[in-house]
């Protein structure tokens, strides 16, 4: 690392304090997929370390998983798989519900949120939404009406959540919000671990109050507590959500790509940490910055001769 200017990582790679202090010469961290919580962004940015991620090239494969664990909780494919594979045939135990006519709660709607709403609209759901960013007015756009969040909680069948993972969304379905619930909801979460709640979601489960969870993400990853993970109503998967081909190789060209063009000086592109130096590549901001250069270098020629003061005026 110490003769590194920079570094790409997939989610199995912790970049930490000391993984930065010890790179000396690093100047960006690429992130070949969305979440950057494997990287130490604060000790980055103290050390003027760039950090960037791809936020664009996983989100058709995770949305797909989302949607197809959705599928799965509605008609208990896995447990009905592993059933078979037991020798049983129990027709009656795997009684499902159809889709058509359910309602599904999406809590973010960025661009998997959006992707995963578009898709299960195919499906006859109605599909009802929160995010604090997105317009109501743009998420009608695509078919997701916009409620306050204690307005979905009690008319939702099912939740899928896809937000990052901040103090606010901490822990965002809890045993209040929960209690909320119609009886039997069925929560997905491929996102990430620590926005359900797990002790209040398992909690739940064994009430009867969710009626069954599809988890991708874990708070510990592998989760050694295993009551949640062995819970015959929940279906889980070990964090699959970027784990395709398409999105691996889509991630790895873009990081790539996004690294040569701050280097060549073309422009940058998915910058966690540097929203200041984002602009000053940007082409309506390259002439301000030409003109901040000019104005230094007069300043610094004529400061220590001038008899009095400079002034300069400028337009526009």
């Amino acid at each position: 690392l110490q003769d590194c200017d920079g570094l790409i990582v997939r989610s199995a790679t912790k970049v930490t304090a000391d993984v930065l202090e010890a790179a000396e010469r690093l100047q960006v961290v690429g992130r070949a997929g969305t979440g950057v919580d494997n990287v130490d962004v604060e000790a980055a940015t103290r050390k003027g370390v760039l950090v960037m991620n791809t936020p664009t090239g996983n989100s058709l494969s995770a949305a797909e998983l989302t949607c197809g664990m959705i599928l799965c909780l509605a008609r208990q494919i896995p447990q009905a798989a592993a059933s078979m594979k037991e020798g049983k045939w129990d027709r009656k135990k795997y009684m499902g519900m159809e889709l058509n006519g359910k309602t599904l709660a999406v809590l973010g709607l960025g661009r998997i949120g959006r992707e995963v709403a578009t898709r299960m609209q195919a499906f006859g759901m109605k599909t009802i939404g929160y995010d604090p960013i997105i317009t109501p007015e743009a998420s009608a756009a695509f078919g997701v009406e916009q409620l306050p969040l204690e307005q979905i909680w009690p008319c939702c069948d099912f939740i899928t959540v896809h937000t990052p993972l901040l103090p606010a969304t901490m822990g965002l379905l809890n045993d209040s919000t929960f209690a909320k619930c119609r009886r039997g909801v069925q929560v997905v979460n491929c996102a990430r671990g620590g926005i359900v709640d797990e002790g209040a979601l398992l909690r739940a489960l064994r009430s009867g109050q969710c009626g069954g969870a599809a988890l991708d993400v874990f708070t510990q990853e592998p989760p050694k507590d295993r009551d949640l993970v062995n819970h015959p109503n929940v279906i889980c998967c070990p964090h699959l959500g970027a784990s395709t081909r398409e999105a691996q190789s889509r991630c790895g060209k873009e990081i790539a790509m996004q690294i040569v063009d701050m280097a060549t000086g073309k422009g940058l592109a998915g910058i966690v940490n540097g929203q200041a130096l984002s602009k000053a590549f940007a082409p309506q901001t390259k002439p301000w910055i030409a003109l901040a250069r000019a104005l230094g270098t007069v300043l610094h020629t004529v400061g220590k001769q001038a008899q009095g003061s400079v002034q300069v005026c400028t337009l526009g």
